[in-house]
């Protein structure tokens, strides 16, 4: 009682106790910590960077558009946050405005409409070869452009169960509908599930095989380029957009690389803060402000949605992450053990965010020149091998 007593009439006591028990706060995500290095082990794992979802108001970077959207209209939002957000702030691409008038003219542009959907009873196959830019300094919306695609299952096997591919959809970028056929399956089909998919007996009698589908998708995406060319940067091969495109390639007994996909059920940011997926059918209502799958699935439907979804996702204005000079990799998880502990300690928290990096490609980097690529790729890559306590980028 006495210490406390001497502490509270003593300035000089105060000034010492609040210093002991200063906080350490991160630059990204403003969480507070009483140690600096739980600051720096937070920084190891966040992986925050200029590329996560971000507050327009207070610049809180935040893991997903879920948390996002929960820090300014959520049931406890920020409240100064909430207050300017909902006066000048987009409901749907959460974009914060100069003013009420810019929103407005925004908001003629951010929905859109739902496409018109192209049925089961006309258009059994179509196969449209277009041509894509020639400009080979970018990816994505350059050389080989981008193609949604979508499939819808019947069901196989003595229960039904086992899915089947009856239905392939591909559309570009500028949403024309380039390969279109139904599938014949290569065993028998025991369940239509009509209800979801629309499709008969009638629509895959005649269809065609699958392994001839699974060509034909391989030539649209693969451009002409050699499957070495592809495996390495992409070369003119097409980028593949789609939701959970695993389960659609699964169905296709087909293989595309992995740095090729761009698939909006994977994507960190579009996930659920627990990183689960969301439905295609919420992340377009929520994201483009209309509704999809009332009814049957329209794979026509669906391929335009998350082609929507990819662009929007794309069009993000971020800048390149910031380059320190402490180390050849100026990356705070590939420092060498002799760093850690002498030198993070002495970095500002300013600091210890520009040597942060992000554990995921944001989709924002196919527009980019892909020399810029190319090198952020191959760091990124050193960065995995040197990564902390045996954690992996995902």
């Amino acid at each position: 009682m006495d210490a406390e007593a001497n502490s509270s009439e003593n300035p000089t006591i105060r000034s010492n106790c609040c210093a002991s028990l200063s906080i350490h706060k991160c630059s990204a995500c403003y969480k507070q910590y009483k140690k600096k290095e739980h600051l720096i082990e937070h920084m190891k794992t966040s992986n925050h960077s200029v590329h996560q979802p971000m507050c327009g108001v207070c610049q809180k970077h935040c893991k997903s558009f879920e948390s996002l959207r929960e820090h300014l209209t959520g049931p406890l939002p920020r409240g100064v946050c909430s207050k300017i957000f909902s006066q000048q702030g987009c409901q749907l691409c959460l974009v914060l405005f100069d003013s009420p008038g810019s929103l407005l003219v925004h908001k003629e542009t951010c929905r859109v409409y739902a496409p018109t959907r192209l049925g089961t009873r006309e258009l059994p196959y179509i196969d449209s070869q277009f041509d894509c830019p020639s400009d080979e300094n970018h990816v994505g919306g350059g050389p080989g452009g981008a193609v949604a695609m979508d499939c819808e299952m019947v069901g196989g096997g003595s229960d039904g169960s086992l899915e089947l591919c009856g239905r392939v959809c591909l559309v570009d970028e500028d949403e024309n509908l380039i390969f279109h056929t139904y599938v014949q399956p290569r065993i028998p089909v025991t369940n239509y599930r009509y209800d979801i998919t629309g499709l008969t007996e009638e629509h895959l009698r005649n269809a065609m095989p699958l392994k001839e589908v699974r060509e034909k998708v391989l030539q649209i995406l693969y451009n002409g380029e050699s499957f070495a060319k592809v495996r390495r940067d992409g070369g003119k091969a097409r980028l593949l957009v789609g939701h959970d495109l695993a389960h659609d390639l699964d169905c296709l007994n087909m293989n595309y690389p992995d740095h090729m996909l761009r698939d909006t059920a994977k994507y960190r940011p579009l996930m659920k803060t627990n990183l689960v997926s969301h439905s295609l059918k919420y992340l377009t209502r929520t994201y483009l402000g209309y509704d999809i799958q009332l009814g049957t699935h329209d794979p026509y439907e669906d391929c335009i949605s998350v082609m929507r979804l990819y662009k929007r996702i794309r069009a993000q204005i971020h800048p390149e992450e910031g380059h320190g000079t402490l180390t050849p990799r100026n990356s705070i998880v590939s420092l060498p053990d002799s760093w850690r502990s002498r030198e993070l300690d002495n970095l500002t928290p300013d600091q210890l965010y520009a040597m942060s990096r992000s554990d995921y490609k944001c989709w924002c980097l196919d527009l980019r020149p892909r020399l810029k690529q190319e090198s952020d790729f191959t760091e990124n890559e050193s960065n995995e091998f040197h990564f902390m306590d045996g954690n992996r980028h995902l």
